[in-house]
């Protein structure tokens, strides 16, 4: 992505504004020149034309030569009348050529001017000086113009600009630490408002993900926390079974026992550690290896399982559904389920199957509306929570890694119990 350029707005729009002025004025001053040089050149033939045209108007009424000149004669117009005999009236003729326009006719009535020649001259010397009298002063107001033109830029430019300069000042104060200040534009349908608007956008975005760090940043210090508490725990009983074997001796009674309690303390802290990495997989972005999953065959062999470890537990599978997803992580996921629900001393549990998902029921106590979203929480234990408080966490984060969600309410037939829904986002 190229970088913005920085330079100054106030000065590149003014010099645009300069530039396209420099561009305009000689054009439109040349243009106008132009119009009025030819409206001039016009209007001095249309006089001559129509004096002459006045000429023989009068000789068609007889009036005497002297007469006809003067009342032919015109501001800037030289006009002389040379006689069938050879006598003239009026002005003395002049050459035409150089500042000189020149018209002449011959006049076709009129006892005493007929076949006489009228000459009608003008000096367009008057003209070559009103176009130039006309471009010094285009030059003048031209120049005038942009001058003023400049100048009212700067100025309006520091009113125009006003918004980008509290712009401006708010994202100093924010980035001093002064958070919530908002620009608040009055329109939003002007390009100044949509870009305060963003502006403004963009600051609750930051403000709010800021927020949702800090947040999250908390969250971490207190599950940091949680986990060294919870692992503690048995480093603590390694440590002091381990102290006591070597204290005791080989040949002690109770080895056997301090033995059991090593493995068994050392299992604990093994099953809270693979906790805690796959905690740390999901917020990372669990890798599924998705593929086609027969739904029924998996809660089955859930079910299977149980009845191997608690024989006396009822376990039922209804429905069936193909579904795209990691069997691996649905198999853990419905572990979870159905293990807390024989922790939680229920006696039947039922895996219902269907395209969406698998809805797991039990007969237990149930979970309270309050701690519902609470019990999803990491390292969080319930009343009859027997590990560290991470498998619904990470049963969750499972779930809506397939894109789908896994919560906890109350069984549809209104009997006591949990009910459990696993939502899937592949079904097929």
């Amino acid at each position: 992505m190229r970088g913005l350029r920085t330079g100054s707005l106030r000065v590149r729009v003014t010099a645009t504004a300069i530039a396209v002025l420099l561009v305009v004025l000689p054009i439109t001053g040349l243009t106008v020149k132009a119009v009025f040089d030819a409206q001039a050149e016009r209007s001095l033939d249309s006089l001559l034309t129509g004096r002459a045209q006045l000429a023989q108007q009068l000789a068609r009424q007889n009036v005497a030569p002297g007469n006809l000149v003067r009342r032919v004669d015109a501001d800037g117009v030289r006009v002389t009348l040379i006689l069938r005999n050879g006598r003239q009236v009026g002005a003395p003729p002049i050459d035409a050529g150089g500042t000189v326009r020149q018209v002449k006719a011959t006049l076709q009535a009129g006892q005493q001017t007929k076949g006489a020649t009228l000459m009608l001259s003008a000096d367009t010397s008057l003209l070559a000086d009103a176009s130039a009298r006309l471009r010094t002063v285009l030059l003048i107001s031209g120049a005038l113009a942009i001058l003023i033109t400049a100048l009212a830029l700067v100025i309006g430019m520091r009113f125009a600009l006003a918004p980008l300069d509290a712009m401006t000042g708010l994202a100093r104060s924010i980035a001093a630490g002064r958070r919530g200040g908002r620009l608040q534009p009055e329109r939003a349908d002007t390009e100044l408002g949509r870009t305060a608007a963003a502006f403004d956008e963009m600051l609750d975005a930051l403000e709010g993900a800021e927020g949702a760090a800090r947040r999250s940043e908390d969250r971490m210090r207190e599950f940091v926390a949680d986990a060294a508490h919870e692992l503690r725990t048995p480093i603590a009983g390694l440590q002091t079974a381990a102290e006591t074997l070597i204290q005791l001796g080989p040949r002690a009674t109770q080895r056997g026992q301090l033995e059991l309690l090593l493995v068994r303390e050392s299992r604990r802290a093994g099953t809270l550690v693979s906790d805690l990495l796959e905690l740390s997989r999901i917020d990372a972005g669990l890798q599924l290896h998705l593929t086609q999953v027969d739904l029924h065959h998996l809660a089955e062999s859930q079910a299977a399982r149980l009845r191997l470890v608690a024989p006396d537990l009822e376990v039922e599978v209804d429905g069936s559904a193909i579904v795209s997803a990691d069997p691996e992580r649905l198999a853990q996921v419905l572990a979870n389920l159905v293990d807390n629900a024989r922790q939680a001393g229920a006696q039947t549990i039922r895996l219902t199957v269907d395209a969406s998902g698998v809805l797991v029921e039990d007969d237990g106590p149930g979970v309270p509306p309050e701690a519902r979203e609470r019990i999803f929480e990491r390292l969080v234990h319930g009343p009859h929570s027997k590990g560290a408080g991470l498998g619904l966490a990470i049963a969750r984060g499972v779930a809506r890694a397939h894109g789908g969600d896994l919560t906890v309410g109350d069984r549809a037939d209104g009997k006591s119990g949990a009910a459990f829904c696993l939502r899937l986002s592949h079904p097929q």
